[in-house]
């Protein structure tokens, strides 16, 4: 989620477009409905305040962020359009990261109107972020995972104790994660996109456990799917453990690094089998 400090131009162009796009289409959006309101009735009064015609405040940060920042997102331009397009047609909606780094500003902005949230391991990287963007909501994660850990975990999540829907708080898994805030269990999330905890190294804590509960949360929700993105795929666990826990009867696509699975609720009909 942290990525190296490094000048991307053709990233760079790339947001600021992606910004464009969205104050234009924030902007029909209110002449639209402005349109709408003054013809559907004409005793209200059309806005007359010069904030009527000003953008967001959290978009024009989020505008002069990327456009002066040398610190570029870690996914590329290709990868970050898989999801801001899901964002594009789902928005204002609830959005689930793992993760807390330089691409949060922007996914934040993505889903303006909506709730994003993001699930960040590092206590001092999230108050350093809440320093400069106060706005982004992030909540503290414990991990108790190890990436040597996950060859057994793996064989562990194919116990009927792992394919059994249930809420992740109560599970008898073993890569359920059960200490988050309970309003993450609770909400009935849109997109889920895993780009963190760290899993480079024997010692950190990897991401099987946060693949795993990001399925169980979709399949548990009470109707409808969820968008699920998996980055970092080139690398195994999140290779093995997203084909495995996330189904590539679900994946859509693959661009890059970057994985999306569309997985639907299984709460409506729980004779259906985990994986299609």
């Amino acid at each position: 989620m942290r990525p190296k400090t490094h000048g991307s131009l053709s990233l760079k162009l790339l947001l600021i477009c992606v910004f464009i796009a969205f104050l234009l289409l924030y902007v029909l959006r209110s002449t639209l409905t402005s349109s709408s309101l003054s013809t559907s009735s004409s005793s209200k009064s059309t806005c007359s305040s010069p904030k009527c015609n000003k953008i967001p405040s959290s978009v024009a940060k989020s505008l002069i962020h990327y456009t002066t920042s040398a610190i570029t997102p870690q996914q590329t331009h290709k990868e970050i359009l898989v999801t801001s397009k899901i964002l594009d047609k789902k928005s204002p909606s609830n959005f689930l990261v793992f993760g807390l780094g330089h691409d949060s500003l922007m996914w934040h902005t993505l889903n303006y109107g909506g709730r994003t949230i993001f699930l960040e391991e590092d206590e001092a990287w999230i108050q350093q972020i809440k320093k400069r963007f106060p706005m982004l909501e992030s909540y503290h994660v414990t991990y108790d995972s190890k990436v040597n850990q996950a060859n057994v975990l793996i064989e562990a999540g194919k116990g009927t104790e792992c394919t059994t829907i249930a809420d992740p708080r109560y599970s008898m898994c073993q890569l359920a994660l059960k200490g988050l805030p309970s309003e993450i269990y609770d909400i009935k999330w849109d997109l889920i996109m895993v780009d963190a905890p760290t899993g480079y190294y024997e010692d950190a804590p990897g991401r099987m456990t946060a693949i795993y509960t990001a399925g169980m949360m979709a399949r548990n929700r009470e109707d409808g799917e969820t968008h699920l993105f998996v980055h970092d795929v080139n690398r195994d666990i999140e290779d093995k453990f997203s084909r495995e826990f996330l189904c590539e009867g679900y994946m859509k696509k693959q661009v890059g690094r970057l994985r999306h699975f569309t997985i639907p609720s299984h709460k409506s009909n729980l004779n259906m089998p985990f994986c299609p």
